[in-house]
């Protein structure tokens, strides 16, 4: 598996990192995985690639210096802010399942299980309790592929495919303010189907997530 060390870059130049990675992957049949960290700022709204944005307050975002940006993935909208980012590229034949979307997100997934279970956090898929609604805020929906811990969800993930290969990225909270993702979403936020690694154990600093998913390879 290639590996690209964990930076902070803007959303704009994060999307296109990961555009870029997978455009070249293509390019050149990139043939062995390619797994990148990351961080972002400014705080940065990403949309899903067909989602609406109507329902974001773009005056509120600019006082308060959060960017927006549309993903290459599908989904709802995201606040990138105090997280570790994670994205995987790789062809659709160095998986078992690569042809199958649920069990090629679940397949990539073991890579974040894996590390995770390291540091005593167990993780398994799905779980999140069914929003009544359909709410803006992608984690407060469960794609029963997401990653969550004791049916909280803590990591959610989206898939782009394009000639047979998958870019495939996803938030992992490190913490998270309610009160501003209700401003930046305009809906409840209901804390009680989501966690953060801080909630989880606040002794675990981002700078240790970042070291256990640096070492990948060695899993």
């Amino acid at each position: 598996m290639k590996f690209i060390p964990y930076e902070v870059n803007t959303g704009a130049q994060n999307m296109q990192i990961d555009s870029d990675l997978l455009e070249n992957a293509i390019k050149t049949k990139e043939k062995i995985p390619i797994f990148r960290l990351y961080g972002w700022s400014p705080a940065c709204v990403s949309l899903g690639r067909n989602q609406k944005s109507d329902f974001i307050d773009e005056k509120f975002l600019r006082e308060n210096n959060i960017d927006i940006v549309r993903r290459l993935t599908g989904g709802r909208a995201l606040l990138h802010d105090d997280e570790i980012t994670y994205s995987f590229v790789c062809p659709v034949s160095c998986l078992e399942n690569g042809d199958n979307v649920v069990n090629s997100y679940k397949e990539i997934s073991e890579i974040l299980i894996n590390a995770f279970c390291k540091i005593g956090i167990k993780l398994d898929f799905g779980g999140v309790k069914k929003a009544q609604k359909h709410p803006d805020y992608c984690m407060l929906v469960s794609t029963g592929a997401d990653l969550c811990y004791n049916n909280k969800k803590l990591i959610g993930s989206a898939q782009f495919r394009k000639e047979n290969y998958i870019l495939q990225h996803g938030s992992i909270l490190y913490d998270y303010d309610a009160n501003l993702l209700e401003k930046v979403f305009r809906e409840k936020v209901d804390t009680s189907s989501i966690t953060s690694i801080k909630e989880i154990n606040p002794c675990i600093t981002k700078e240790d997530i970042i070291e256990l998913l640096s070492n990948v390879n060695s899993l």
